[in-house]
């Protein structure tokens, strides 16, 4: 059994306090956000709450989760995320094959990979980009959110690298020599393999979609069609009760912050929850991919 020396125990218990000091750091935001979403009216005004509740109740949360265009608000995120994420995750690994072929397999391989390359360093403007969406129609719908974005060229360039070099070549003439064809190559044994690439970029994707607020505020006329972190920024920044018809009396009886603490605190749950099973789900994908017979 190998013997730890004095220095490498020192060096564990410095890097163990120091991983605990940083995980605090990143974690006493979310702490104080849920500590004020369960303190009352007064502390919360007064801001005295810290990392624990002062005056604990669940008011505000009854209150959020009562009210009728917050989960509005959150079904449209939730219809964005699984729509934008199956979407983009279907024309990205798509491209992501044709472009991982060599130039001789793929003739004008180069041009399409350049074309790519481009809108990674210019685009339209948004003033461009918004007379587009609308003039196709999408306005005020949820395809004004999911088909802009839908080709991110810098995750498409992650998938193609991947598949150049993670995917065997042998294992694809293979499969060409027993008749199958680029479609059924695809399918089984590009994407088997691609697993761990293919979890990180799916959430890129959902973390995206979730987290964007500026495009569903500038295509949706209707404050009904706002997707939940639209619908925090207009009531949390802009203070705009108006669109989002918050209830006068939730706004008499609890304190403004509790309410807005509680609702961010939903919003971010999701992807606190969700986090843990891909990451489980990268380690499955890498054993996967590194399985050889």
């Amino acid at each position: 059994m190998h013997h730890k020396t004095k220095g490498y125990k020192i060096f564990t218990i410095f890097n163990y306090a120091f991983m605990i000091i940083v995980s605090f750091l990143c974690l006493f935001p979310l702490i104080h956000i849920l500590a004020v979403s369960l303190s009352g009216s007064a502390p919360a005004t007064a801001n005295i709450v810290g990392l624990w509740p002062v005056d604990f109740t669940i008011d505000a949360y009854e209150r959020t989760l009562a009210n009728e265009n917050f989960l509005r608000a959150l079904w449209v995120s939730v219809n964005r995320v699984v729509l934008g994420t199956i979407v983009s995750m279907g024309l990205l690994l798509c491209a992501a094959y044709a472009l991982s072929k060599s130039d001789r397999d793929f003739k004008g391989r180069k041009i399409y990979m350049w074309f790519f390359v481009f809108t990674m360093l210019f685009n339209g403007g948004l003033v461009p980009t918004y007379i587009v969406v609308t003039r196709l129609g999408l306005g005020d719908s949820i395809w004004a959110l999911v088909l802009p974005p839908a080709i991110n060229a810098f995750n498409m360039i992650l998938l193609l690298n991947f598949f150049r070099t993670s995917v065997p070549k042998s294992l694809e003439e293979s499969a060409f020599i027993d008749g199958a064809g680029h479609f059924k190559i695809f399918l089984k044994i590009y994407l088997p393999i691609s697993v761990p690439a293919i979890a990180t970029i799916s959430l890129f994707t959902m973390v995206f979609h979730w987290n964007s607020w500026f495009d569903g505020l500038i295509y949706n006329t209707n404050a009904a069609n706002y997707p939940l972190q639209t619908f925090l920024q207009t009531i949390v920044v802009q203070q705009d009760f108006s669109n989002v018809d918050v209830d006068a009396e939730m706004m008499r009886n609890l304190s403004q912050r509790t309410v807005q603490a509680a609702q961010i605190f939903i919003s971010a749950l999701p992807m606190l929850i969700v986090y843990p099973f891909l990451q489980r789900f990268f380690v499955k994908g890498i054993v996967l991919g590194a399985d050889k017979e």
